[in-house]
């Protein structure tokens, strides 16, 4: 039954990270689902593929994700 939820968030999380407007949300949502992934695999018994994915999904794309937005925002003058 824990799997079936956490599976569920993660393609939520996914699907409304694909229809946000604003990209600062879709880090945030990509990081969730990113997080989620990695607590799932951890409960299917792979942690060393549940430790990859924590610090890959959930920790350095959603930050290169902000940077990335951040660089790239117009500056109203």
């Amino acid at each position: 039954m824990l799997e079936f939820v956490l599976c569920l968030i993660i393609v939520l999380s996914a699907i409304l990270a694909l229809i946000q407007k604003d990209l600062l949300k879709t880090a945030i949502l990509t990081g969730f689902s990113g997080g989620a992934l990695a607590v799932l695999f951890q409960i299917l018994l792979a942690p060393d593929v549940a430790l990859t994915q924590a610090i890959v999904g959930a920790a350095i794309i959603p930050v290169f994700i902000a940077l990335a937005v951040q660089k790239t925002q117009r500056e109203d003058s």
